[in-house]
């Protein structure tokens, strides 16, 4: 096992990158699981929460090759993989000019995914699933690690839920609260003093990782996983034969990470990542938690595999039906702010909270005081 391109992977870019990205420890950690396991992760949420920076300054600290796009309903297949040589089409030749363009990227961010249109999305779906760009009598082989994308919405066509199906990891990322702007400010002023360094790992170290991960033993896991298969399934989660199957790499990535070379029940963590709808995250999370609970003396650990105390449902409830009786027409607008925080953080226990009913309870109740929040 190759330990020290780990250690140098956790000490001299993972490590930096949380001590200067206030909050986004679990983005992060999740970048690097997907380049280690070669899959693809979309980000769901707003604008603003800094997630093309995160990319950009992990493929930088790599020295790995980047390519950034927002897509709209009129970009053209020019725009991501480069236009046709023009010189060589009028000699009958198709020869697409690729520099600086996706296809010669380690490392690719697609702002608003599902914007793409028709003539891009063939392409990207041979991108995700094959690591292969074709045109006319064309085949680029891309040296693609990962592929990221961001949407503040989900699919809902036939077509884009295909593309949607390609990204193996999702991960819903918010806006920080209040509580740490000051960290947040404090951090982003001095990374615009003074940008990341670059580490000393290589895109090639990375691919080394990859190749490390084909050879974990995944039977200490196998057993726990198939089980939690079929719980997934039952939350009504779209977990197919064939995502079941590749999630085995992110197993075996969370192995790799954490310097084993065999995956343990505590690396099924990932599982928190494979849902289809925002309603899902919950009630998985929580699902994920309980079968970590039983797997808590696990050595090693990813950090991402520590398990949050229970929450003690009818306490939160109090705390709710508290804050819902202070939403008047009265709020100005700081405290409507305030409020809003004190929501987001009370929201973000629920996962934590164990019975069922009392999670889908507290669900209900968050989302009519969201409602009254505007």
């Amino acid at each position: 096992m190759n330990d020290t391109v780990v250690d140098r992977l956790q000490r001299e870019v993972i490590a930096p990158l949380k001590a200067r990205f206030v909050g986004r420890d679990e983005v992060i950690d999740l970048i690097a699981l997907a380049v280690v396991a070669g899959e693809h992760l979309f980000l769901h949420g707003p604008p603003g929460t800094a997630k093309s920076l995160l990319i950009r300054s992990f493929a930088r600290a790599v020295r790995g090759s980047y390519f950034e796009y927002m897509l709209t309903r009129f970009t053209e297949p020019n725009e991501i993989f480069g236009p046709v040589d023009i010189a060589a089409l009028r000699e009958g030749k198709v020869i697409t000019v690729t520099t600086g363009m996706l296809p010669e990227a380690e490392f690719a961010f697609l702002d608003e995914l599902f914007n793409a249109n028709s003539a891009i999305l063939a392409s990207l779906l041979n991108i995700l699933m094959e690591r292969v760009f074709r045109r006319g009598l064309e085949t680029h082989r891309l040296p693609l690690l990962s592929l990221f994308s961001a949407s503040n919405h989900l699919p809902d066509e036939d077509a884009l839920k295909a593309l949607f199906d390609r990204f193996l990891l999702r991960c819903h990322v918010e806006n920080l609260r209040q509580d740490a702007l000051p960290r947040l400010l404090r951090a982003g002023w001095e990374l615009e003093q003074t940008p990341l360094p670059e580490s000393s790992l290589t895109a090639a170290d990375l691919r080394e990782l990859a190749r490390l991960t084909l050879k974990v033993d995944l039977t200490p896991a196998l057993e726990s996983y198939t089980e939690a298969i079929t719980k997934v399934r039952d939350l009504g989660i779209a977990f197919s034969d064939r995502r079941t199957v590749k999630t085995q790499k992110l197993l075996a990535a969370s192995a790799v990470l954490c310097g084993r070379t065999a995956a343990q029940p505590s690396d099924l963590w990932v599982l928190r990542y494979v849902w289809d709808r925002e309603e899902q995250i919950d009630a998985l999370a929580s699902l994920v938690n309980g079968i970590l609970d039983q797997h808590e003396k696990d050595a090693k650990k990813h950090p991402l595999a520590t398990v949050q105390k229970a929450v003690d449902g009818e306490d939160l409830a109090r705390q709710v039906a508290s804050l819902d009786k202070e939403i008047t027409p009265a709020l100005t607008l700081s405290q409507l702010a305030r409020l809003k925080d004190r929501l987001a953080a009370l929201s973000d226990q629920i996962a934590w909270v164990r019975d069922d009913a009392a999670r889908q309870q507290l669900t209900e109740s968050v989302r009519k005081c969201a409602q009254r929040l505007g």
